[in-house]
């Protein structure tokens, strides 16, 4: 499982709604504190690419990731990569239960309360597309 979160090659395969891809080249992760990591998400269906990018703050291998979350639609600001735009605060948890690992995801940031349910709906698509890739 921590290998699905923390590979570029396999975080491009599944890191992205179950209708859409990632965009190609735009994969990065080292994960090492204060390491980059980045996707972009072709949203054809709309006309659009959504690009997220940030930094790692915690590494503790195969129990927790927590990662800065920024968000754009614009090529050039995806490739400048401003450590000051506006970030959420995202922590991955990883537990062995049983010969199985559980994740818990949780996403701390401002969010308008009427697009709540829409991230929320979101990273469930994500959470398929990775049952997708592990099975």
């Amino acid at each position: 499982m921590w290998h699905a979160w923390t590979d570029p090659t396999a975080l491009e395969a599944w890191y992205h709604p179950t209708t859409m891809s990632c965009v190609p080249g735009s994969i990065t992760s080292d994960p090492v504190v204060g390491g980059a990591w980045s996707t972009g998400i072709d949203v054809r269906e709309f006309g659009f690419q959504a690009y997220f990018y940030g930094w790692y703050t915690e590494v503790e291998r195969h129990r927790r990731l927590a990662h800065t979350m920024s968000y754009t639609q614009a090529a050039d600001e995806f490739a400048a990569r401003d450590r000051n735009a506006p970030a959420h605060l995202v922590v991955v948890e990883f537990e062995e239960r049983t010969g199985v690992t559980w994740v818990k995801f949780s996403q701390f940031g401002d969010l308008p309360a009427e697009e709540a349910p829409r991230a929320q709906a979101g990273i469930e698509n994500y959470f398929d597309s990775l049952g997708n890739f592990l099975t």
